[in-house]
């Protein structure tokens, strides 16, 4: 069975935290929770996250300052942030959060529907894009002659990396649908990204066959 994505929520109020986890108890997905902004960089340090919910009014390193030290690392730069505060926060909270690299800008009290709708897709880019991975793999496996154990020989191989690569365009085409049933704006660019590395792998892909 594949792991389950992991959703970092960061939060220094502990009350907060279990609404999140509450909120996306629905969703195939792991929860780990980070007190503070240091705590929240520990835990980046050894383990993959989908998405990170961040609270932007914490003591000490507040939200703004985590991002930055999240966008500089190279391991950590492209995982997608949404910024969480309170709807009285400063009117450029939304630009500042824009600007540290959010991908999007929940105010509380938020919508649970809309949080776990968002949650729930880019929780689906991010396991799409480990399955893509793992297809270039096995792709550049078999054009560099090297079979996997026991996978036999090329009339085995190519209909086995076909059927996988047309589950992984069909999936994209769901998640295309729901990004556009949602028309969420922060949902363009990484469903972008995703539809260029499925073209540039089919496109490997009729090449070897």
């Amino acid at each position: 069975m594949p792991e389950r994505a992991k959703i970092l929520l960061v939060d220094d109020r502990e009350e907060n935290l279990i609404a999140l986890e509450a909120i996306l108890s629905s969703l195939d997905l792991v929860p780990v929770r980070a007190r503070s902004g240091e705590e929240a960089l520990k835990a980046l340090l050894n383990t993959e996250f989908a998405l990170i919910l961040l609270d932007v009014r914490m003591p000490g390193m507040d939200g703004f300052e985590t991002a930055a030290h999240i966008k500089r690392r190279e391991r950590t730069r492209n995982i997608p942030i949404i910024f969480l505060t309170v709807v009285d926060s400063a009117p450029d909270y939304a630009f500042r959060g824009y600007a540290a690299g959010a991908v999007d800008y929940l105010t509380k009290p938020f919508d649970p529907w809309v949080l776990r709708a968002k949650v729930s897709v880019f929780t689906e880019l991010y396991n799409m894009n480990k399955r893509l991975a793992e297809q270039a793999s096995l792709l550049r496996d078999r054009l560099s002659g090297e079979l996997p154990p026991g996978a036999g020989d090329q009339a085995s191989v190519l209909p086995e990396l076909s059927r996988r690569l047309t589950a992984v365009e069909d999936e994209l085409a769901r998640v295309r649908e729901l990004a556009r049933k949602s028309q969420d704006p922060a949902l363009a660019v990484p469903l972008s990204d995703l539809a260029e590395r499925v073209t540039r792998l089919r496109a490997g892909f009729d090449a070897l066959s």
